[in-house]
Order: structure tokens, then C-alpha cells, then sequence
């Protein structure tokens, strides 16, 4: 899968090693570049389980449209699809066989 960054910040901390440690952590820095390799090796969406470690979930409400992985509890990837139009189902819903690029907007823990 093709990824992308909401900034230049988070794009030059995701890129180096030595700057995801200082931003995160030696383990969230461990979970996030392990999340990374897989959504890389990924050819769509679908192919990150929606089950432990990784749980993809779509979230609602201000971040209708984005959806997030799990990292070092309680912290979330979050991230959504950077396509345009953004590929849909019948039902409206995002079509996640499609869903070939995505931009990673943050980590957070919104809880």
C-alpha cells in the first residue's frame, strides 16, 4: 500500500529511526514502525485484520471517514484513504479492497 503523510513533521519523524524514539518512545517507536512494515506490505485495506494486534476499525463521529490501528495501548494510528473520489460500496460504505494509498494523519490517544 502506497502511504502518505497529513505533514512534513510526521512525515520526517515516520522516515528516520532515531527520530520516531525521540518522538515516541523506544516501544511505541518498535509498534509503530511494525504497523508501518505491514501496512506496506499490504495491497489493500482489507489486508489489515480487523482483529488483535492491529484491530483497523473505521472511527464516526469528527473523524467519520478515518480509521485507526491499534499500537501500545491506549494509542491509535490514525490514518485515512487518500484516494478521490475515496472508492465505495453499494451501501456508501468505503470499499476497502480498493483502498490501494492512504495518508497517516496521527498518533493519538483520543479516549
Amino acid at each position: 500500500m502506497e502511504i502518505g503523510f497529513r505533514t512534513r513533521r510526521l512525515e520526517r519523524i515516520f522516515s528516520a529511526e532515531r527520530e520516531i524514539r525521540r518522538a515516541y518512545g523506544d516501544v511505541m517507536a518498535g509498534v509503530i514502525r511494525r504497523r508501518i512494515t505491514l501496512l506496506i506490505r499490504a495491497d489493500s485495506l482489507t489486508e489489515v485484520s480487523t482483529l488483535p494486534p492491529e484491530r483497523r476499525h473505521s472511527l464516526s463521529g469528527r473523524r467519520q471517514g478515518q480509521y485507526a490501528i491499534d499500537l501500545a495501548h491506549p494509542y491509535r494510528l490514525i490514518f485515512e484513504p487518500n484516494h478521490d473520489p475515496i472508492p465505495r460500496r453499494e451501501d456508501g460504505g468505503v470499499d476497502t479492497d480498493l483502498v490501494t494509498a492512504i495518508t497517516i494523519i496521527e498518533v493519538v490517544d483520543y479516549h
